[in-house]
């Protein structure tokens, strides 16, 4: 799974796609465009080389076959595009190795300690953030614990910040900021496996010896070689040529839900399929709580009720409270000697 580091990429994401920096690289290399072939983005001495290396890329490729997509009834272009994202499950099967590598080397990480740090520019930017900021209500992280990174910072999640994404140094410096041990985890992402913030901020981790992961779309990237586990999802063409918000995006988002989840689940964030370290900041959650008790113990409403009191509404607390008899601080220290791990607690608890 271990790949030697690659050349120096020349593209970064933008909005959705990723645009070519203009100056000559040190040897030949992919680059994509943010508006696909002939954009704005092009623009530069070398424009007709990097127009013929954007046909190159899978994901920039043109379709033909769909260049009257626009004289198409509503309904018919909304079946090509269903019958498109169909076709990316199938690709992100083709990676379930080297995701489940992946994840394997990250919660043993985690388990030290360390952080997961999604880092990406662009739509992949913005998915990092999604699925960091998802983690502390899902999973109860603490604060810090799964980070994202987009390049142009917090502004960049809702507008474009030209220019950021081209910076390997930015990557650096946001990495920096953060710390970064050999004990965290770095993923970049990026749908070219060429932008420069991604690629730089895995090649700086893994210089600093942190765990790197590239999730890309595109075959033979960049990124993939940069990084100690690499995950190319091909998806090829996009419905609107180099609009990689679409299948590219969702193949990124399916990706990050597994590497998230899955290590949560090795983490002993859940039991079962049950969310036992949901944080019940609001009312659905609380409800939600009541009833992850409910399920995991065969309880009553009232007595999973009387459970979380007992636990300060921390719900595998409440099942241990049910299940093994016990009382809220019991239950605390059998999680704490368990390191968090429910079903571990159990079994101490009825030795």
């Amino acid at each position: 799974m271990t790949a030697s580091s690659a050349r120096r990429p020349d593209t970064a994401d933008t909005t959705d796609t990723d645009s070519p920096d203009t100056s000559t690289p040190s040897t030949p290399s992919l680059a994509r465009s943010a508006g696909g072939a002939g954009s704005a983005g092009d623009a530069g001495s070398d424009g007709g080389d990097l127009l013929a290396q954007l046909s190159a890329l899978p994901t920039e490729a043109f379709r033909a076959d769909l260049a009257d997509i626009d004289r198409l009834p509503t309904l018919d272009i909304a079946r090509l595009m269903n019958g498109e994202d169909s076709a990316v499950p199938a690709a992100v099967a083709t990676q379930l190795p080297a995701i489940a590598a992946a994840v394997d080397a990250i919660a043993e990480r985690m388990a030290r300690g360390g952080r997961l740090v999604y880092a990406g520019a662009g739509t992949a930017g913005r998915l990092g953030v999604l699925d960091a900021s998802e983690c502390p209500p899902t999973f109860d992280t603490a604060p810090g614990q799964v980070v994202g990174l987009i390049a142009g910072g917090p502004e960049a999640v809702v507008s474009s910040v030209e220019g950021a994404e081209d910076s390997r140094e930015l990557a650096v410096s946001d990495l920096d900021a953060l710390g970064l041990t050999p004990a965290d985890t770095v993923v970049g992402v990026s749908a070219s496996g060429r932008t420069p913030y991604a690629v730089g901020a895995v090649e700086h981790a893994r210089a600093a010896g942190a765990l790197t992961v590239g999730v890309v779309c595109n075959p033979g990237s960049a990124l993939a070689a940069a990084a100690a586990y690499g995950i190319e999802v091909v998806v090829g063409p996009e419905l609107i040529t180099g609009s990689t918000r679409l299948k590219a995006g969702t193949a990124q988002k399916l990706v990050l839900n597994m590497l998230s989840t899955i290590t949560m689940i090795r983490l002993g964030k859940t039991y079962g399929n049950l969310m036992v370290d949901v944080r019940a900041s609001n009312e659905k959650l609380r409800a939600r709580s009541r009833r992850i008790v409910a399920l995991a113990t065969g309880a009553g409403d009232a007595e999973a009720e009387a459970a979380l009191h007992a636990a300060g509404g921390e719900v595998k607390n409440a099942i241990l409270v049910v299940l093994a008899g016990v009382d809220g601080p019991a239950a605390a220290r059998l999680l704490e000697e368990s390191g968090g791990h429910l079903r571990a607690a159990l079994a101490a608890a009825r030795r």
